[in-house]
């Protein structure tokens, strides 16, 4: 009996190895895979290459006017999107934020007047929302879009389309680095 109890304590210890080792090996090969290398031009790279140099990788409230769009809900009037943009670098999940809100298009007199932290607070709703985590397309594991409920209710998750990958090159490139870029906000919290 002292034998069997014996025999069956060294097959466990040996079955138990095997797994372990086994284990460990295949957490090698997984480690070792490495993610594509995202180039430099990718609008995400220069935008954390922007906010870590200028902006010391911290950034609150940043708001950028993001240009006029058709409204969806009174076809013929026009939307001026504001942009307001939360960076922090030492995040592991959702580095970049980037919230989209929308009012009536604004006069010229309405421009000068308001900066545009302001006209954001005026618009109230978020529409949009981007969550950014690492360099590379949006759509990454990581990256997160949210639209506004079609009843007007919360912002939900929804699937990333080429359709939201292209906008959220375009406000990146079109609005956020342009501005950034060109040196210290006006309306920056840090």
């Amino acid at each position: 009996m002292r034998n069997i109890t014996r025999m069956f304590s060294m097959i466990s210890g040996a079955l138990l190895t095997i797994l372990v080792l086994g284990g460990a090996d295949a957490a090698r090969v997984v480690a070792k895979e490495k993610n594509p290398q995202v180039g430099p031009n990718d609008p995400t790279v220069r935008l954390y290459n922007v906010l870590d140099s200028k902006y010391n990788g911290n950034l609150a409230d940043y708001c950028v006017l993001a240009g006029v769009v058709d409204d969806p809900k009174n076809p013929g009037q026009k939307q001026q999107n504001v942009l307001r943009i939360v960076y922090r670098k030492d995040r592991a999940f959702g580095k970049l934020l980037i919230y989209v809100r929308s009012v009536g298009q604004l006069s010229p007199a309405q421009l000068k007047t308001y900066n545009p932290k302001q006209i954001y607070d005026f618009a109230e709703t978020d529409s949009e929302k981007f969550t950014k985590t690492d360099p590379g397309p949006f759509g990454k594991p990581g990256d997160v879009y949210f639209q506004l409920a079609p009843d007007g209710g919360a912002l939900t998750p929804v699937n990333v389309t080429p359709d939201v990958q292209a906008r959220y090159d375009r406000l990146v490139t079109d609005y956020l680095l342009p501005s950034l870029e060109k040196g210290t906000p006006a309306v920056s919290t840090p």
